[in-house]
């Protein structure tokens, strides 16, 4: 059986039942899972699920969880916190990956600490799916990195064009610097100096299309969108936001009279498919990618659904044998 998956199983805002039931469904699936957290509640969990005895779910003892509301920074002396015992887990070889819906934060700098960087990587990216024409467009940093240099465009877009092709069977992938207009002048002096950086890999493991405009990620120009991870959460927070809003404002139209109420019973099922489409659930969580094994961070508000999908994204990169093609990239373009 192929090594399980470790899911900080206390982490989130409605902590063990979501992330239990997902990796139920996960196992289901044939993924298996470690639920790292406090034993006695995770069994009590898999309980109220009918035949998870059956299932590859291990549990394994972490004493103690990093809230919400706390620092990242205590990461460093709460060494029995379910996110560092997860991770260890990775470090260990006894799992493929650390899931965690928990603390972000939390989870960055464990996984930093815990596993290290691939060599030739100087800050680690949030990498994140946002659904576009034709599928979804690839961006990072989606905000692990708020203060960045130039150099982490250049190495986050070599990052990120290994992984699409290695995980998503992408040949090639176009990758567009966000800037405020296409032309190769716009931009603020980072990003300008940041052109230049991936004008000179084009070719060399980068397919730099050029800058890209916030509409172009949604029209899916190039397969991965880079940038800071300041503009990147903002970009992300704010397609998710107005998705919601849009999505409102569309049921409320379809309610506003008889008409209108018997047009959205005909649209129903492929407003269902939209809706999931637009659900930040399908992909699960974003991969911390750049650091020496994998690592991924869900959303605090994650239900059962994106547990699971989590579970077998992590499943899928590490079959791919993601790391090692990551770190066999970096190792030639230093060699090369």
């Amino acid at each position: 059986m192929s090594l399980p998956v470790a899911l900080d199983a206390m982490g989130g805002d409605h902590g063990a039942p979501p992330n239990v039931e997902g990796a139920v469904a996960a196992a289901r699936a044939g993924v298996p899972v470690i639920l790292v957290g406090d034993r006695v509640k995770l069994h009590a969990e898999l309980g109220r699920h009918a035949g998870s005895a059956s299932l590859p779910i291990e549990v394994v003892e972490a004493t103690d969880v990093i809230g919400m509301d706390e620092h990242a920074s205590d990461v460093r002396s709460r060494t029995q916190a379910s996110i560092n015992v997860a991770s260890r887990l990775v470090k260990e070889g006894r799992a493929s990956a650390v899931v965690s819906m928990g603390h972000s934060g939390a989870t960055m700098a464990s996984a930093l600490l815990t596993l290290g960087r691939i060599k030739g990587v100087e800050r680690p990216a949030i990498l994140t799916h946002l659904p576009a024409k034709g599928g979804f467009t690839t961006l990072l940093d989606a905000g692990a990195n708020a203060d960045v240099k130039a150099s982490y465009y250049a190495q986050w877009a070599r990052l990120a064009s290994v992984y699409l092709k290695v995980v998503e069977d992408r040949e090639n992938p176009t990758v567009g610097l966000l800037s405020i207009g296409e032309e190769d002048h716009k931009g603020s002096a980072l990003v300008l100096e940041a052109h230049g950086l991936l004008r000179a890999l084009h070719g060399r493991g980068v397919n730099f299309h050029g800058n890209v405009e916030g509409r172009d990620i949604f029209r899916n120009t190039t397969d991965i969108v880079v940038t800071d991870g300041f503009t990147g959460n903002v970009v992300l927070k704010l397609a998710e936001g107005e998705a919601k809003v849009l999505f409102g404002w569309v049921k409320e139209a379809l309610q506003s009279g008889l008409k209108s109420k018997i047009g959205g019973l005909l649209v129903r099922g492929s407003l269902r498919g939209l809706a999931e489409r637009m659900d930040p659930s399908t992909y699960g969580a974003s991969l911390l990618i750049g650091v020496r094994g994998l690592a991924f961070i869900g959303h605090g508000s994650a239900d059962a659904r994106a547990v699971k999908n989590a579970l077998l994204r992590a499943a899928r990169a590490h079959e791919a044998n993601l790391i090692p093609r990551l770190e066999a990239a970096f190792t030639e373009q230093t060699s090369g």
